[in-house]
């Protein structure tokens, strides 16, 4: 835990260096004005921040920032014909993106969404051990993690895995909650890998679960609202669960109720 925590360091210390001696080279006109502002931008922000996120493990999520940020930075490195033309293009790359995310998300859950009306059924459900927000009641599973994103929408999740052990939950432009309250965690813990651009998200769990936030945050934050319900007596040390990950222009969220 503690070497996860020293390489977020030493990853925000390197960036701080790398700004400050291209500030220094812009002032020393020994590199081009433009050429800053292309290097520290905010699509450049979106690249890295989405680098670092594929190199984490959460595949999906540094894809879509990766080429979100491509979209938004190629207008910044043509002349002004094909300056204009890409930001006429702009709207329909974003499709484009959206559309390979959700080709992503179907080649990852295949299999089926079980009806509402068989709630406890004898076999596993979905494979991710949840149910999809469009899909009432809760089903039984085997696994006990997550992969899901929300782009322009939003999900309610309710988990009840007798063996958590963490999953993946991206949300740009979008919200989502995830209902932990009947699930039991596993006997090493639990660790959600969580990416929230102008976006959401929640994660109600139960009341002995003690929660270690590892979330950067950039104009983002990271609420935790269990408030007065909150008693350091009452959580059991090894019912830990770690969420870590990037809120850009979003929110992270833990709550009881």
């Amino acid at each position: 835990m503690e070497e996860r925590k020293s390489d977020k360091r030493f990853y925000f210390g390197v960036i701080l260096i790398c700004m400050g001696v291209l500030l220094i080279l812009e002032k020393l006109d020994l590199i081009p004005d433009s050429l800053v502002d292309i290097i520290i931008s905010f699509p450049m922000l979106l690249i890295v921040i989405g680098s670092l996120s594929y190199i984490g493990g959460n595949q999906r999520a540094g894809v879509l920032l990766m080429m979100a940020g491509g979209i938004f930075l190629l207008p910044r490195l043509l002349d002004d014909d094909a300056e204009r033309l890409m930001r006429n293009l702009t709207i329909p790359l974003i499709l484009v993106a959206v559309g390979i995310a959700i080709l992503f998300r179907q080649r990852g859950h295949t299999a089926p969404v079980l009806p509402a009306t068989d709630p406890m059924p004898s076999g596993p459900a979905n494979p991710n051990g949840l149910n999809d927000s469009h899909a009432l009641g809760s089903s039984s599973h085997s696994t006990g993690n997550f992969d899901d994103f929300v782009i322009f929408g939003g999900r309610e999740v309710f988990i009840s895995s007798q063996n958590f052990t963490g999953g993946k939950a991206t949300s740009i432009f979008g919200g989502m909650e995830f209902d932990l309250r009947k699930a039991i965690i596993s006997p090493n813990g639990a660790v959600i890998d969580c990416v929230s651009v102008f976006g959401g998200c929640g994660f109600k769990i139960p009341m002995d679960w003690n929660v270690r936030n590892e979330v950067t945050t950039l104009f983002g934050a990271f609420t935790d609202k269990r408030g007065e319900t909150f008693n350091e007596r009452y959580y059991d040390p090894s019912k830990t669960i770690v969420i870590k990950g990037v809120s850009i222009f979003g929110g992270v969220e833990v709550k009881h109720f």
